[in-house]
């Protein structure tokens, strides 16, 4: 499952992760963030142990989307060495998602 990220520990698991990580913003109302939804849990059981595969859920933790000014959902950041070096807005196919994190390992 991917990993629920909040702003409480975003600094620990993500920004200070070893690994690259897919950050995965969306709320329970967003429609489109439900059809991606099945395809982040996909990949946080098919990038187990190479990638963190994590999810932020807007009205919940509004400090990380405004930090990082996430204005439309869904939007997925992709953060290596903590530092954000890609990102998807919208809902896209998978191998959208997974084309920018095999790039990042």
């Amino acid at each position: 499952m991917a990993l629920e990220i909040t702003d409480a520990n975003f600094e620990e698991l993500v920004m200070n992760s070893d690994k690259p990580v897919m950050l995965d913003f969306w709320a329970v109302w967003c429609g489109p963030c439900r059809m991606i939804a099945p395809i982040v849990e996909e990949m946080s059981t098919e990038y187990e142990g190479k990638a963190v595969i994590g999810k932020v859920d807007v009205d919940n933790n509004q400090e990380i989307a405004m930090k990082y000014g996430i204005r439309n959902i869904p939007t997925v950041l992709f953060v290596k060495g903590g530092e954000i070096v890609d990102k998807q807005v919208g809902a896209a196919p998978k191998q959208a998602f997974t084309a920018k994190l095999d790039a990042l390992l």
